[in-house]
């Protein structure tokens, strides 16, 4: 895998213009016909930058993570430092679009610089572009093209102040393009909670819990074909709780049927769902229950 630490090197290697600023790109283009990818196809890259493009793909595949990224219904991307992309050869966009990138050192010292890791958009748990009204789109473009006029005109003392302000607003607007997108997914997050369901009953019911011990949600998300920062915002967004509550309610649940059966202690029960240390499992309990375990099996036991 390749990775780039700089600016320079990154862009270089996409064959885009060389920077005006060793931390900072704004390339926008508005002609019209059809591009290729750059590099007809590329092995796993990373690099030390943040991305934001607006880019309407004709054809091809971005893989991004472990996933590939969606652009059937919409064309802003953001891509955050370190996360794995890689493309094929038959990758094609329109020529119209923009793309903004900037290292991650360029916001060091600002607010900015500890927001964005807020924002969800920024991670594998977003991986399809949003999608954006010809409205919505207008506004994005004119946020762009202030940062474009201090990227080119006006380097001086004020421009990082005035262009950290015109990035805090792009992100602003593309969070609540997010939040829409996830208020049109209902059907989609009930679907998700069904799936992940189903695959903590498919490693109960094979005894993992066991063998392996409490589920690792990440490698359940990865079964799903989905992030684990995605299907818990999905989940937290739709149910109100995270896929790790869910996991916790699964696990009493589990916990309620085993404490009512005779002759297994505590522990035992413990072990059995998976907890290394019985005072966890009792613990937990507790905290969801009101009562614990033994409390638990005093009030409910069968005569």
């Amino acid at each position: 895998m390749e990775h780039f630490k700089t600016l320079s090197t990154y862009l270089d290697y996409l064959e885009l213009p060389r920077p005006e600023h060793p931390m900072l790109s704004v390339f926008n283009s508005k002609g019209d016909g059809y591009l290729p990818c750059p590099k007809e196809s590329s092995p796993p890259i990373t690099n030390d930058c943040y991305s934001i493009s607006l880019k309407k793909f004709v054809k091809g595949d971005l893989n991004y993570g472990r996933t590939k990224y969606d652009f059937t219904n919409g064309a802003l991307i953001f891509i955050a430092p370190r996360q794995i992309l890689q493309w094929d050869s038959s990758v094609v966009f329109e020529r119209k679009g923009f793309s903004i990138n900037f290292h991650e050192d360029f916001l060091k010292g600002t607010d900015l610089a500890q927001q964005i890791k807020k924002y969800g958009f920024f991670s594998y748990s977003v991986n399809e572009a949003l999608h954006l009204s010809p409205k919505e789109e207008k506004q994005i473009e004119s946020i762009v093209e202030n940062i474009e006029i201090e990227y080119h005109n006006n380097q001086d003392e004020f421009s990082k102040e005035i262009i950290i302000s015109q990035f805090s607003t792009l992100f602003k607007y593309a969070n609540r393009f997010y939040e829409r997108q996830f208020l049109n997914r209902k059907e989609l997050s009930n679907n998700l909670l069904e799936r992940f369901n189903l695959q903590l009953s498919e490693y109960f019911e094979l005894g993992l819990l066991q063998e392996k011990g409490i589920p690792n949600i990440e490698q359940i998300a990865n079964k799903m074909s989905v992030s684990q920062r995605y299907l818990s915002d999905t989940l937290k967004k739709e149910t109100g709780k995270t896929t790790t509550e869910h996991l916790h309610l699964r696990l009493i649940d589990e916990a309620k049927n085993i404490l009512l059966k005779p002759n297994k202690s505590i522990s035992e029960v413990a072990y059995e769902l998976g907890f290394e240390y019985p005072q966890y499992f009792s613990r937990l309990f507790k905290k969801k229950e009101g009562i614990s375990p033994t409390e638990y099996r005093e009030k409910y036991k069968l005569n």
